[in-house]
């Protein structure tokens, strides 16, 4: 704020300050004009007690009020100053401080009851005066009372000197205090950016220390360690990630250089070359595969993986996906087999294609020679079941919990398991708004089954059964 750095320990005290400035001078408005007006009443009410004791002597006289006589005393002398006049402003009986009217006929020609009054009569401080109709037998007039106001308005000045010499050192203590509260309230707060500031990419472990008081403090300490807990375990997976892929690019690109390096140390014969070029054509689409698995994977941890959806044939699509792989189930002697309903339903064919690869991938190198693959997909309301079942091993226990995560292992050390295959499945799947699952089959082998949103499923036109198998 215009240009300064303060710290938040200023910027409280600071706040604190300007807040109780208000209170305390509202509290010195208030407590001031109060004892103002108490002393003003104090002194009223003494006036009152005057002007009644002036009236019941002027009704007990029996003097004609303005008939000349001066026999008679209506004040008594020990009163600080009275007057009593008659109708025309004349004095009929006065305190000898004072020897002018103190009010003129203009004021009396207005007064009905008891009136106050503040004048500074000839002579005299400011003062408070009250005036009064009385009555001395036939004869009407006014009784005058009055007192200075230099008591009370000495008082209220001793007051105000006083709240104006108190009010700045409450203020000032006030604020000190505050500064004491605020350093020890932070001084948590201060601990816990230290700590933090000490948690680094490379020591990940460390936490903020939480407060034993249960208050917003430790709850954001809690808070805070739980983020910590979650940015570790996702910079641990990311760096896991990292070295698995690193371990699944190595084979194929060692494999690769082997084969080159043998094309070109010798002379070969014109079939070896073939054999060479064809194995290193191999590790290539390997290569490749991993690089889309991995763009994929990178995708879906942006939040982003698109997806295209079109109207697709699911028989159709698992047919390509099977014909796709015919040459390697044979050369394996494992039959794959496709039971899918006669509908189209709204998905990215590309992407699931993908998704069936990968799962006819996974299925043949764990389905022993002799073995089948089943290939199925079925209608349910507003979802399609896509699942690929094989007569393999299964899955351990350890690796069902961990098959979709991208470079599953059955162990820490071990090398052995999904690899990107069934991570991009489960990616495609709920990039389609479902899920993908895996279990084991009684009979033995495992079953992966995607389950799709679909926006409609409709019967396919060029089929009429609801469904077909091909094997």
């Amino acid at each position: 704020m215009w240009g300064i750095d303060l710290s938040l320990r200023t910027r409280l005290t600071l706040v604190f300050a300007a807040s109780m400035a208000a209170v305390l001078a509202g509290f010195a408005i208030f407590v001031y004009g109060r004892v103002r007006a108490d002393l003003r009443d104090a002194v009223d009410m003494g006036l009152r007690s005057r002007a009644q004791v002036i009236a019941v002597n002027a009704s007990h006289a029996g003097t004609r009020i303005g008939g000349g006589s001066s026999e008679n005393r209506l004040i008594d002398p020990d009163e600080a100053f009275a007057q009593v006049l008659s109708p025309s402003g004349a004095i009929v009986e006065t305190t000898p401080a004072v020897r002018a009217p103190l009010v003129g006929p203009s004021v009396l020609d207005g007064v009905r009851g008891a009136t106050f009054l503040t004048r500074t009569p000839p002579g005299l401080d400011q003062s408070r005066l009250l005036v009064i109709p009385i009555s001395s037998g036939s004869s009407h007039g006014f009784a005058v009372v009055g007192a200075t106001l230099s008591n009370s308005n000495d008082a209220a000045g001793t007051l105000a000197t006083q709240l104006e010499i108190a009010l700045p050192v409450a203020l000032l203590a006030s604020s000190l205090l505050a500064w004491l509260v605020a350093g020890a309230a932070l001084r948590p707060v201060e601990r816990m950016r230290r700590e933090a500031d000490a948690i680094t990419a490379r020591d990940l472990s460390r936490r903020l220390p939480v407060p034993s008081t249960g208050d917003t403090l430790a709850r954001l300490a809690a808070t805070l360690n739980a983020t910590f807990d979650r940015l570790q375990a996702a910079m641990e997976s990311e760096r896991r990630f990292v070295d698995e892929a690193s371990h699944e690019l190595r084979t194929p690109l060692t494999i690769l250089k082997a084969e080159v390096d043998s094309a070109l140390a010798a002379p070969r014969s014109h079939e070896d070359l073939e054999r060479a070029f064809a194995s290193a054509g191999q590790e290539v689409d390997h290569l490749v595969r991993i690089a889309e698995g991995l763009l994929v994977l990178a995708r879906v941890d942006k939040g982003y993986l698109p997806i295209h959806r079109g109207e697709v044939s699911l028989l159709e699509l698992l047919g390509e996906s099977r014909a796709a792989y015919a040459r390697r189930a044979a050369a394996a002697g494992v039959a794959v087999e496709v039971q899918a309903a006669n509908a189209t339903c709204r998905v990215d064919r590309t992407r699931l294609r993908q998704a069936l690869d990968n799962l006819l991938d996974n299925a043949l190198r764990n389905t022993p020679a002799g073995g089948s693959v089943l290939m199925t997909a079925r209608q349910a309301p507003g979802h399609v079941l896509i699942a690929v079942a094989d007569e393999g091993p299964g899955f351990t226990d350890e690796m069902l919990d961990r098959a979709f995560l991208p470079f599953a292992r059955t162990t820490e050390q071990s090398h052995d398991g999904a690899g990107l295959g069934l991570a991009i499945v489960a990616a495609i799947a709920e990039a389609h708004g479902g899920t993908a699952s895996a279990e084991n089959l009684p009979g033995g082998g495992a079953r992966i089954t995607m389950t799709l949103e679909v926006s409609g499923l409709a019967p396919w036109p060029g089929n009429r059964s609801p469904s077909h198998s091909h094997s």
